[in-house]
């Protein structure tokens, strides 16, 4: 009986849990204010939140930014400004090597100018002499010459001229000449070698013409009287016997003597001319081979011994531009080369170590 009770009074409500329970069922103003409010959200309520929400995001990490900008460029104008402070003696080396740069091409067109005028002169000069005095020869007879008789025997006269000069002083005037080829050779050589007519080299063209005056002149002039000695006789043979006499004994000493002479005039050491004189011997006899044996023919065959060193000045035009490229070329070379191991070891000097 008592276990029924107990029973029935877990299954039976009671008045007060039934009355509790109608007062829960009654609708309540609050309770449907948090239902509708946190049970189902409103999907565009939600949306202007998120929005909002990503505005404000924005505008901090704008915010940040423009906190965080100003610092970098302050970091940026602080280096600039360093940069500009330690790079100024930089800043005003550049623009003054600049300005010394135009300032130097000015001045090495004014040289050039004035070289080319001084060349001008100097060809004008010679030039006009040499004229006058071949055409003038006979200006103490021109009383009643017409022009075509002045320019008819100015050949014949100046030939005249030539031959007295050299029974009077046969040294002398085989210097002259050969001084005066040489000059000519090594102008027609610069030319040659890409030089403009009047931009040639006057130092290396008066060394040239100083070499040819005083050695080729006197030593040919007893070379050719040593010749005739050493083969006095007129068989067929004794031509071949002089040209390969030339060609390899005499043709050695000259090319020797003209290279070393040129190279003390140009101030150089004897090792640096024994040296270029070495490398360059064998081209230079060789080149000759290709020239003066055929020229030799007619030196030693037709020509009488007082005028073989007129004809061989002749053609010594197209030797000496041989001659003086093959000894110029050397020296250039060397030059350059030398500039160039300066200005590698400066370089390897002036290069920072790690």
């Amino acid at each position: 009986m008592a276990t029924l009770n107990i029973i029935a009074a877990h299954k039976l409500p009671s008045p007060a849990s039934s009355s509790f329970a109608a007062q829960s069922q009654k609708p309540n103003f609050l309770s449907l204010f948090c239902t509708q409010t946190f049970s189902k959200p409103d999907p565009s309520w939600l949306l202007g939140f998120s929005t909002r929400k990503k505005r404000n995001s924005t505008v901090g990490s704008v915010t940040e930014d423009r906190e965080v900008v100003p610092l970098k460029e302050k970091h940026a104008e602080d280096q600039d400004s360093s940069l500009l402070v330690n790079g100024s003696e930089e800043f005003e080396a550049v623009s003054s090597s600049s300005a010394y740069s135009e300032g130097r091409g000015e001045g090495d067109d004014l040289e050039k100018l004035t070289s080319r005028a001084i060349n001008a002169l100097i060809v004008l000069g010679f030039g006009t002499f040499a004229v006058s005095k071949l055409l003038t020869i006979d200006h103490d007879y021109w009383h009643g010459w017409t022009l075509y008789e002045i320019l008819r025997y100015v050949p014949e006269h100046n030939w005249i001229a030539y031959e007295q000069a050299l029974k009077a002083n046969p040294v002398l005037a085989k210097m002259m000449i050969s001084g005066v080829v040489y000059t000519l050779g090594d102008w027609i050589a610069q030319c040659y070698e890409g030089k403009p007519l009047l931009e040639f080299d006057r130092k290396r063209m008066f060394r040239s013409g100083l070499v040819g005056f005083t050695f080729h002149g006197s030593l040919s002039h007893y070379y050719y009287q040593f010749c005739e000695a050493l083969f006095p006789l007129e068989d067929w043979w004794v031509v071949p016997a002089k040209i390969a006499f030339d060609q390899t004994v005499w043709a050695a000493i000259w090319n020797s003597i003209y290279f070393v002479v040129l190279g003390f005039l140009r101030l150089e050491s004897p090792i640096k001319i024994f040296d270029e004189l070495k490398a360059t011997f064998w081209p230079m006899l060789t080149a000759g081979w290709k020239l003066w044996p055929f020229a030799h023919l007619v030196t030693y065959g037709l020509i009488p011994v007082e005028q073989r060193l007129l004809w061989v000045d002749c053609v010594e035009l197209i030797w000496v531009t041989i001659l003086s490229t093959y000894s110029n070329e050397k020296s250039e070379s060397s030059i350059s080369e030398a500039s160039s191991g300066a200005d590698s070891a400066s370089s390897s000097s002036n290069s920072p170590k790690d």
